[in-house]
């Protein structure tokens, strides 16, 4: 019996740390999709470009060359009106979280973030959009 009681308790502490240790990863990831959208509102793109990989850093090449990208084709990630997250899903080493912003007509997009892990914290490495449901274009 004592053997059971064991093993069941051992499950829920593993479950309570596996949980734990996804919230704590959610929060690190979603942290760093904030951080950089107060860089793009405060229009401090050089700090906006720090959370990008290296990979799409050396794409882009400077802070500038990723302004004009970012404020050409995602304004409305430039000036959100507002921003909620989604689900998150993890796939070969990346974790990719959907996040639906409203941008400041009213409009809503849903963006997929692709995330990597890095020496130095969480760093976007691509921002696709997806389809959104009764949303216009």
């Amino acid at each position: 019996m004592w053997k059971c009681a064991n093993r069941m308790l051992g499950g829920v502490i593993l479950a309570c740390v596996l949980a734990f240790g996804t919230a704590a990863q959610q929060d690190a990831i979603t942290g760093t999709i904030d951080a950089q959208i107060e860089a793009f509102q405060a229009d401090d793109f050089e700090r906006a470009f720090s959370f990008a990989t290296p990979r799409l850093q050396r794409l882009f090449q400077s802070p500038q060359n990723f302004r004009r990208m970012v404020t050409t084709q995602y304004p409305m990630v430039w000036r959100p009106a507002d921003v909620r997250y989604l689900e998150q899903r993890e796939y070969d080493g990346s974790v990719f979280q959907k996040v639906q912003i409203t941008d400041v007509k009213g409009v809503t997009h849903l963006l997929l973030y692709q995330m990597i892990e890095t020496d130095s914290g969480w760093r976007i490495a691509s921002v696709q959009f997806l389809n959104a449901p009764g949303a216009s274009v």
